[in-house]
């Protein structure tokens, strides 16, 4: 990894302004997952310790803009509610507020939250910290200019700022005022990583750029259309490459099977056609479903009871969707995985918040928790799925951004990576 870190600069006594990820998800004001609070600790608590005055950022949810007189959706259950009570209710759905109190606890009482982002609350607190203090500012996305990159917005922020650290990778994909912005625009004396996004970096970079081999890249998810710059990327560095979930059916088609009424982007055929020709090109591996668990309909809720049966893929009834990769796809995609060195893995194999449609995603999880191979997880619905199925403490790494981590594995530049000062 090329950028600078926060072990690369002197932060004793200066204002570190640090975008962190805490947007975590809660329920009734209570939060129900802590794993990005977590994460965003080891960078926090070393600047805290190394006498740091430590101002945290983060967006939490996507809050209606009610600064410039904006409503943008009003809800069946809020019908009725006046303007004010709307921007009331909203606010209070989106402070960040109950994470500062959370922060609050887990750092000996050391954190202070602003009412606000940049206005004159914060900037009284921030003024008053002492060395190894945190004060945690208002939700950014309260101000529309954070996402439009606003360069008036940027400057405000920067008034907090001696040295900008980015510890948010799962944002680092989005061109926005803390993202990216406050540093482009030269307004801090140095921009560096946290920890996060340093231990991204190195271990989803290191495998693109140098894996141990066999490579393999297991490719899931719903649209082929979404994944077309990973799949090309990936055919020129690994070894197998393996697809499942819904875009496979864009492959079958291309192969000329029948696909029933699973999701199929006709439009993206010949991009299917061009891709799996690419494969044999370069001689990568190139593996679909064998086999393919359908039913009559989607299921509805998605978590609820529906009848299926096992065909082969190049066998699905006209009437029927395909919905889970087989038996036998499991233990193809098991055995391709075997004696691997190295495997990223980004999307689930079938519609997995439904326990029937579960069986594939959880058929690859267990291999990827069974083998001796560095097993990455790409972030996103992937992610959710290791944890959700209890394989998170095997994996190597399990990255913290969706969007971001497909744009890495697609080789594009992440704008919160590139405005970081180089080594």
């Amino acid at each position: 990894m090329n950028k600078k870190t926060i072990k690369d600069v002197d932060v004793k006594g200066k204002k570190c302004l640090v975008r962190v990820d805490l947007n975590v998800p809660m329920k009734n004001g209570v939060i129900t997952d802590e794993n990005r609070i977590n994460g965003a600790l080891p960078t926090i608590k070393y600047l805290m310790d190394h006498g740091a005055k430590v101002i945290l950022c983060s967006h939490l949810g996507r809050p209606y803009n009610i600064f410039n007189e904006k409503i943008k959706k009003i809800k069946p259950e809020d019908e009725g509610l006046s303007r004010e009570e709307l921007v009331a209710k909203t606010l209070k759905k989106c402070s960040l507020r109950p994470v500062a109190a959370r922060l609050n606890e887990l750092l000996g009482g050391k954190v202070t939250f602003a009412e606000d982002v940049i206005g004159p609350d914060a900037k009284a607190k921030v003024a008053a910290m002492k060395d190894g203090d945190v004060v945690l500012l208002e939700n950014l996305r309260f101000h529309e200019e954070e996402t439009k990159n606003d360069e008036g917005f940027c400057r405000a922020l920067a008034e907090f700022c001696d040295i900008y650290v980015n510890d948010a990778f799962g944002t680092a994909h989005r061109a926005h005022a803390s993202t990216a912005g406050i540093a482009q625009y030269g307004l801090c004396k140095a921009a560096v990583a946290g920890f996060l996004i340093e231990k991204e970096l190195e271990i989803m970079g290191g495998a693109l750029e140098n894996p141990v081999r066999p490579f393999v890249a297991i490719l899931g998810g719903a649209k082929v259309s979404d994944k077309i710059g990973v799949i090309k990327n990936l055919l020129e560095k690994v070894d197998t490459l393996i697809v499942g979930g819904a875009m496979a059916y864009t492959f079958f088609k291309a192969k000329g099977y029948e696909v029933g009424t699973s999701l199929c982007e006709l439009d993206k055929v010949d991009l299917a056609t061009e891709l799996m020709a690419k494969a044999a090109e370069k001689g990568v591996n190139f593996l679909l479903p064998v086999d393919t668990v359908v039913a009559a309909t989607f299921p509805d809720p998605i978590d609820g009871e529906v009848d299926v049966e096992t065909v082969p893929s190049n066998a699905i009834p006209a009437d029927k969707m395909g919905l889970d990769i087989g038996e036998k796809t499991q233990a193809l995609y098991a055995d391709a995985v075997k004696n691997a060195k190295t495997v990223i893995w980004n999307g689930p194999m079938g519609v997995f918040e439904n326990p029937t449609l579960a069986k594939g995603t959880i058929a690859v999880a267990k291999a990827l928790a069974d083998t001796s191979a560095t097993t990455i997880i790409g972030g996103g619905d992937s992610a959710a799925a290791v944890k959700q199925l209890g394989f998170a403490d095997k994996m190597t790494h399990i990255s913290t951004g969706g969007g971001a981590s497909l744009e890495f594995l697609e080789g594009l530049e992440l704008p919160g990576v590139a405005c970081l000062d180089n080594k």
